[in-house]
């Protein structure tokens, strides 16, 4: 008998599915969040009771198990989200894990929703009480702050800066929420592959190629340089990709960022691994893998330290920080919400796994706000640019045309 099963009075094990356990949440208008880690099979879930979700810088060290939903900048409208774990799930099992200070009678609501419902219709996912950004940018308008960028990067005002816009898509009217998610963990099994719904907050999907920080069951530390962007070979292989000295520097940019950050912190036992090509959804990027081993390197805060440091990396928003943070909040045109933020699982059975929120789309009640940006250097040519974001937000508008 289980936990869960045991709470409610019933005899015997009883499996659940990941799609019961999110429906009875929804139903509930509780905070959830389901997810695959990269190569594996097994989705995860979890359910928070809390109303009250927002969090200072996180500490990842110090937390219950739960998942973390951060924006690209925090503010009093767009927190630091942390959904405790009060209820649980793998895929693999099937059965249901209760946090031991789960309250009592939320609990027994939460089971006794479950148990009610199993052949009613997909109940509706939270929504945004703001409005989603409404000043998409035409291509003429994103050309032309691209141009604005590389003239202040050739006036050596700073090296690098990503600038990323918005576009919406009406869903389709078959569109399912549980369907969407399916389809991202078959077509993006390389892939973090996320969804999060929160009240106030709204809904996310996303496949995220990119780690920020993780820290896995065996006590190693990883973080990964990902930039440099173009389609896919015709024949699915990294054999014939050919890089250009602007996509080589812009990941030796974030390569360099990363390794300032371990500079910071005093930290020389690291090992590092690449560049090479990495294949993510229908594009490959160049990539660069750092690694620690916890177990022989004393450094028991790296995660949170090195968490604060990156955030936001420069692969989002560029070098030296601060002078790419203030022209992408001059000239941006939108508030990114909770796009090239991060998400992901922490002090789950697997570890903390963060990854940055990219490849993503943001659900309305008949809408999806798609994301996609692109890094700009002294070399970058606007139409390149522009054709960079529209091949990343393909990774979201493939699962919406597979409804039509």
């Amino acid at each position: 008998m289980t936990q869960a099963t045991a709470a409610l009075g019933v005899e015997g094990p009883h499996r659940y599915t990941w799609q019961e356990v999110l429906a009875a949440a929804l139903v509930q208008g509780l905070s959830v969040a389901a997810w695959r880690l990269p190569l594996l099979p097994e989705v995860q879930l979890c359910v928070s009771f809390n109303t009250q979700l927002s969090q200072d810088s996180p500490r990842v060290e110090e937390s219950a198990f739960g998942f973390l939903f951060c924006p690209f900048q925090t503010d009093a409208a767009q927190p630091n989200v942390f959904l405790k774990a009060d209820i649980s799930l793998s895929s693999v099992t099937g059965e249901l894990n209760l946090a031991a200070d789960a309250p009592a009678e939320a609990t027994q609501r939460f089971l006794k929703t479950l148990q009610e419902r199993h052949q009613e219709s997909t109940p509706q996912w939270h929504t945004s009480p703001t409005s989603p950004p409404n000043r998409h940018r035409t291509e003429e308008t994103f050309k032309a702050a691209v141009s604005l960028a590389v003239d202040v990067i050739r006036a050596e005002t700073m090296e690098k800066v990503v600038l990323s816009r918005t576009a919406a898509a009406d869903l389709p009217q078959q569109f399912g929420l549980f369907g969407a998610f399916e389809k991202m963990l078959s077509a993006y099994p390389n892939a973090f592959v996320s969804l999060v719904s929160i009240p106030g907050t709204g809904t996310w999907l996303g496949a995220s190629p990119e780690i920020l920080v993780s820290i896995d069951q065996h006590q190693v530390f990883k973080t990964v340089a990902l930039a440099g962007t173009q389609p896919l070979c015709e024949d699915g292989s990294t054999a014939n990709a050919i890089w250009r000295q602007k996509e080589i520097e812009e990941q030796g940019m974030v390569e360099r960022y990363i390794l300032s950050c371990f500079k910071k912190l005093r930290l020389r036992e690291y090992t590092e691994v690449g560049p090479r090509t990495d294949i993510a959804g229908n594009l490959m990027h160049l990539r660069t893998d750092f690694k620690v081993d916890l177990k022989e390197v004393d450094f028991p805060t790296l995660g949170s330290d090195m968490l604060q440091l990156l955030h936001p990396t420069s692969a989002v928003c560029g070098l030296p920080k601060e002078p790419a943070l203030n022209f992408i909040l001059a000239n941006e045109g939108y508030d990114r919400s909770y796009y090239s933020g991060f998400l992901g699982p922490v002090n789950s059975a697997a570890g903390t796994h963060l990854f940055v929120n990219l490849r993503c789309m943001q659900l309305m009640t008949d809408k999806a706000v798609l994301y996609a940006g692109a890094g700009i250097t002294g070399e970058s040519s606007p139409e390149k640019e522009w054709l960079e974001t529209q091949h990343k937000m393909q990774t979201m508008a493939r699962i919406l045309s597979d409804f039509e």
